[in-house]
């Protein structure tokens, strides 16, 4: 099976930069890998992505140097079981709160006897230098993240980190201050990222975050996050027309 070298360079302690790629175009996604990105997350959750898109997309993704990962549209089992057998090396799980959520993604994500996933290696083979061993390497190689995102995932983030199986998180800013009545930037906000990260910090996973802003990116790395997103295909091609339109108008 191929080598996770985000997971490798993650439990090195390094930062992992990746892009989210939403707007349901193969060539998009191979373009932003061959960027230089440590990994491409693909969004099923609010992207146009189908199953058979994301099959080839995460094919492509494997041309350039970033490894193919995927939002899984929900937190099931069939779902999750269905990404990893047509490629993804990396899952971002959404909207897990308890301690049960994360038990139910791992039960999808890993074979047993951690978990219950089934066996059967469709869709695997290319990314693998033996694909005979896929079944033996995945639990290690697979990069699972639960997505933090509402107050009581923060309230309980330690707990469901501490789940065996769980790699890291993924924490959605946005989702959180909706769900926390608050704004994003706010002192109880930033209060609330800085405990997930020390939650996973105690119990020796991966703090994530996905961001839209450069700046808050190299913020959240100072401040321990890893497995971190900097972007998307869909604001980052708007934001070009704009700047491109706005040059042409000399505005």
């Amino acid at each position: 099976m191929r080598t996770n070298t985000v997971k490798q360079k993650l439990l090195r302690g390094e930062p992992s930069i990746g892009a989210e790629a939403g707007l349901g175009s193969v060539l998009a996604a191979e373009a932003m890998s061959r960027v230089g990105f440590d990994y491409i997350v693909l969004d099923m959750q609010h992207g146009a992505w189908t199953e058979e898109s994301v099959m080839y997309a995460f094919r492509a993704i494997a041309l350039g140097s970033a490894l193919p990962m995927a939002r899984v549209r929900s937190n099931d089992f069939g779902l999750i079981g269905r990404l990893l057998d047509i490629g993804a090396m990396g899952v971002v799980v959404p909207l897990v709160n308890s301690v049960e959520d994360a038990e139910k993604a791992v039960l999808a994500a890993r074979y047993p006897p951690l978990g219950g996933r089934s066996g059967g290696n469709f869709g695997t083979g290319f990314l693998s230098d033996d694909p005979d061993t896929y079944q033996e390497h995945a639990n290690e190689e697979i990069f699972l993240a639960v997505q933090i995102e509402s107050a009581p995932a923060v309230e309980s983030a330690e707990a469901i980190m501490a789940v065996e199986g769980i790699d890291g998180c993924w924490i959605g800013p946005g989702d959180l201050s909706a769900s926390m009545g608050t704004t994003p930037g706010t002192p109880e906000h930033t209060a609330a990222i800085r405990s997930v990260i020390a939650a996973c910090h105690k119990t020796g996973k991966i703090p994530g975050i996905s961001l839209g802003e450069v700046e808050l990116a190299r913020f959240w790395i100072d401040e321990g996050c890893r497995f971190v997103t900097c972007g998307d295909d869909g604001s980052w091609m708007a934001a070009g027309a704009r700047a491109a339109l706005a040059g042409v108008k000399g505005e």
